[in-house]
């Protein structure tokens, strides 16, 4: 990739190619939070709910770890190859962004 394609689209990010599949996959894990809702609304058993939540909790998870990929993979990578303070900034923000998910 050259720098003239990296300007020619400053702000595409790295999920975009995969945008449908990014939709369906949350449209799912608002079902399944609309799902738990529904269950504390019927009183059901904790031990149920709770399975419920680690699964939504698994699958955010999953889309954040293939947010962090794309944005590594184009974000970062078009940072770091036009060089100066921008890639050392989207280096540093990739690594907070991580910091954060592990603390999760």
């Amino acid at each position: 990739m050259n720098d003239t394609t990296l300007t020619e689209h400053p702000h595409e990010h790295g999920y975009i190619t995969d945008k449908d599949s990014y939709r369906r996959r949350l449209s799912r894990i608002e079902g399944q939070a609309r799902g738990i809702a529904r269950m504390v609304d019927e009183e059901q058993y904790c031990i149920d709910i709770l399975t419920q939540i680690s699964a939504l909790t698994s699958a955010l998870k999953s889309v954040a770890v293939n947010l962090v990929d794309d944005h590594l993979k184009h974000c970062v990578t078009d940072a770091v190859l036009l060089g100066g303070d921008e890639g050392a900034a989207k280096i540093k923000e990739a690594s907070d962004a991580i910091a954060r998910l592990v603390k999760s």
